[in-house]
């Protein structure tokens, strides 16, 4: 089946258009000049931009020849390959025994699917010799085998489940699996390219780089160290070539590597050393103890590595403590550090903010007449950059609401909550820090109480009250706060969490479950879904918004929604494929909101659809950085 890339939509192989929507199936536009090009062709024959879908090929063990094959013809003139000399001279390196398996050009595949582009050093040890080579999708649209989990067991390699299982685990950080399979030639694994990504060691050798910076990938990798041993792949952190880091500094793996023999702490140990020696980072005293000590074996627990490595980072970020240059390298570790180790944080740095995007878009449904819903979006962003640091200070409020009470009812409700609450916080929010608890409730309680007015002046009653729910965010820096009434919700996602739902909807339903109920008999109730609590209906007395706080530590996407998009737990099944990809800051937030409106009509539609979103990326927070200077 063909996966329409505009709805998603399963369309036959043989389509060359979508059912559903009407996409081509075979051409898309090319993203730099706009001309239209095959969707099996490497580059733009217009402008030479790179327009295919590229993966990184593992072949292992291979004994029979790959023979070559004929290139098929696209509809539209496909340029000559383009080979750079770089991969001509990488393949020399190839044993000849091996390199006569592989050509430029010809396939990979017996399916003839795909074709390969240039072939990579190859790695060998004890027991195999690896391939790796890079490889042209010629049929992108096309679910593979293997996650179309048509693919039998025996045509599956040991390592392709590895990857699938750790990818749930590790998400981001391993790189995606796409195909796999095993036949007399051998195993072979494709998987996501990341060739082009920074690799940390040329990073870490940056003087723009922080200490703190560095001590964070050390605690990254430490953390996947714990993931991998039960695979015996830690041998792919020793590799430094291997480890590369994503566009907002995240440490990850460029592939897996299998260990030849048993790894231990000694080993990572003296993969740091090199990386410090062979860099022009200044060492800390308590650095080098701790090197010295991890190779000698004195360190043996990780769980011991790791408060050491906090507590390092801990005094690094303590103004008024002098820091102990290295002047040899049996210099003490501070009683210090070892008692604040004690109470490191779970998380090893504190963030700051580096980035900050937002969108939003409302869509009426394919069954209301009007849309009761509105929302609205304030944010204040101020940068600051120099040479070495870039300080990032937002403010932003978020507000989403859900009106009831039909045509001049339900608009005008949702419509009064938004303008009252923005013009509330205009004057009752502090430039250096969240409004408290105390303010954000009396905000609720006045949006409540002008809708209420709203309703004594037009002498509504009984259910012409009108009304709405409220979900509403306020972000100061790398802090949240969270405030709703009813059943909009607000999501969170991070790449190292699931989608969670952060409010919990008012309603019966809920309530009795709350009360001790089981949830089948409290959602067996014919009014489950009826609202305990709305604004504007009832005086403010009866109005008690739930409110929390919490704080960014990773990049994260917050989404707030109405009812239209989250009933049927539409977004708890298709988080992976709307929701995860928009963490990706190459990624459009106003196409991922429009895929995700689309959705909702495609599988809900009886009810108005709203949305905001907000991806907030940060990082380590270095010395100079202040996350509570106030906004101007």
């Amino acid at each position: 089946m063909l996966i329409c890339p505009q709805c998603q939509f399963e369309n036959p192989n043989n389509n060359k258009f979508c059912q559903q929507c009407g996409t081509s199936l075979t051409h898309k536009p090319c993203a730099e000049c706009g001309t239209t090009v095959a969707l099996n062709q490497e580059r733009c024959h217009n402008c030479h931009a790179l327009t295919g879908t590229i993966y990184f090929a593992i072949a292992q063990q291979l004994p029979s020849p790959l023979k070559k094959a004929t290139i098929p013809k696209t509809e539209v003139q496909e340029p000559v390959t383009i080979v750079d000399k770089t991969a001509e001279s990488e393949a020399a390196n190839v044993p000849a025994s091996l390199a006569a398996q592989f050509a430029v050009g010809a396939f990979l595949d017996r399916q003839q699917r795909y074709r390969i582009l240039d072939i990579q050093p190859a790695t060998t040890s004890a027991n195999q010799t690896d391939i790796c080579l890079r490889v042209l999708d010629c049929q992108p649209l096309q679910v593979s085998p293997l996650l179309a989990g048509a693919a039998t067991v025996a045509e599956i390699p040991a390592i392709a489940q590895m990857y699938l299982t750790l990818q749930a685990q590790l998400h981001e950080t391993l790189p995606a699996i796409h195909d796999a399979w095993q036949s007399d030639d051998g195993q072979f694994v494709l998987i996501e390219d990341r060739s082009n990504w920074q690799p940390m060691i040329t990073l870490w050798q940056d003087s723009d780089t922080s200490l703190l910076q560095i001590l964070h990938w050390l605690h990254e990798m430490l953390q996947l160290w714990v993931a991998l041993e039960p695979w015996q792949c830690r041998q792919s952190l020793l590799e430094p070539h291997n480890l590369r880091v994503d566009e907002d500094g995240v440490l990850a793996l460029q592939r897996l590597y299998a260990e030849e023999t048993e790894v231990s702490l000694q080993a990572i140990g003296q993969l740091w050393n090199e990386l410090f020696q062979a860099s022009q980072q200044t060492q800390l005293s308590a650095i080098v103890q701790l090197l010295d000590e991890l190779q000698s074996g004195k360190v043996q627990a990780i769980e011991a590595l790791q408060s050491r490595l906090e507590a390092i980072a801990t005094d690094l970020q303590v103004p008024s403590k002098a820091i102990n240059v290295v002047q040899n390298s049996q210099a003490e570790v501070e009683d210090t550090q070892i008692l604040q180790a004690e109470n490191a944080p779970t998380v090893l740095l504190p963030m700051t903010l580096l980035s900050l995007e937002d969108a939003g878009k409302t869509d009426v449904g394919r069954q209301r007449e009007h849309n009761e819903d509105f929302f609205g979006i304030a944010t204040t962003i101020h940068k600051q950059d120099t040479p070495g640091d870039r300080q990032l200070q937002a403010r932003g409020l978020y507000i989403l609401c859900d009106g009831m009470g039909g045509h001049a009812g339900g608009e005008v409700a949702s419509k009064l909550a938004v303008h009252a609450l923005k013009q509330y916080f205009e004057t009752h929010w502090q430039p250096d820090r969240l409004p408290d608890e105390t303010t954000i409730r009396e905000a609720v309680r006045l949006a409540n109480q002008a809708i209420y007015e709203h309703n004594q002046q037009e002498a509504r009653s009984g259910v012409g009250r009108m009304g709405t729910t409220l979900v509403m965010a306020l972000l100061h820096n790398t802090n949240v706060a969270v405030a709703h009434v009813g059943d909009s919700r607000l999501y969170r996602l991070s790449r190292q969490h699931e989608l969670e739902q952060v409010t919990t909807d008012h309603e019966v339903g809920q309530r009795e479950i709350l009360r001790g109920v089981e949830p089948e008999i409290a959602y067996g109730r014919p009014d489950a879904y009826q609202l305990t609590q709305a604004l504007g209906p009832r005086e403010a007395n009866y109005v008690n918004p739930d409110v929390q706080f919490f704080e960014l530590n990773e990049d994260t996407l917050l989404l707030l929604t109405s009812d239209g998009l989250s009933d049927n737990n539409l977004l708890e099944h298709h988080w992976q494929t709307h929701l995860e990809p928009l963490l990706n800051s190459e990624t459009s937030l106003e196409q991922g909101l429009a895929n995700l409106v689309d959705l909702a009509n495609h599988c809900n539609g009886h009810d108005n659809i709203t949305a905001i979103v907000i991806r907030a990326k940060v990082r380590p927070k270095s010395n100079g950085s202040d996350p509570t200077m106030p906004l101007a």
